[in-house]
């Protein structure tokens, strides 16, 4: 599996379909910092004043970030945290699971003190722990927590998936 090295890269390898999950998912509960951005880059795509993008309704706003291939670094990585957490939380609860890492719901919990590095053995485990989801959503996600920590899930940049 060759990890994307950006965000921004990723998002693009992601289907149509894939990114409109994401976007509808951002849409539901935007986080606070990124909804600027989102908005910023609605407006720029679609040529039309922040004010009328913000007026858009949610389905609209997703539709369009949808679109956007290159919404900026920031603003991916938020839109690939955004389809993991909306409508993949049984494929993180699952790899937390497997790995023994306390999750609320696919949300990690994090511990006192440093966390070491995934080991290859408890990533062999892990993918194992994977096999019933769609091969694609787990590189996805593999690659997603990559990009968010490479020296915490580096063993993931690795990981043979069957």
């Amino acid at each position: 599996m060759a990890l994307a090295t950006t965000a921004t890269r990723l998002w693009k390898r992601l289907s149509r379909e894939e990114r409109l999950t994401a976007a509808a998912c951002f849409w539901h509960e935007p986080p606070e910092a990124m909804v600027g951005l989102a908005l910023g880059a609605i407006a720029k795509a679609r040529r039309m004043r922040p004010q009328a993008a913000r007026a858009l309704h949610e389905e609209a706003r997703a539709s369009v970030l949808a679109d956007i291939l290159d919404p900026g670094e920031s603003l991916a990585a938020s839109l690939l945290v955004a389809l993991h957490l909306g409508s993949r939380r049984p494929l993180l609860a699952a790899f937390l699971d497997a790995l023994g890492l306390p999750h609320d719901n696919g949300v990690l919990q994090e511990e006192e003190g440093e966390v070491p590095p995934l080991s290859a053995d408890a990533t062999a485990h892990a993918v194992a722990a994977l096999a019933a989801f769609p091969r694609h959503e787990v590189e996805t996600y593999f690659n997603t927590l990559w990009l968010q920590d490479p020296e915490r899930w580096g063993a993931l940049e690795t990981a043979a998936l069957s």
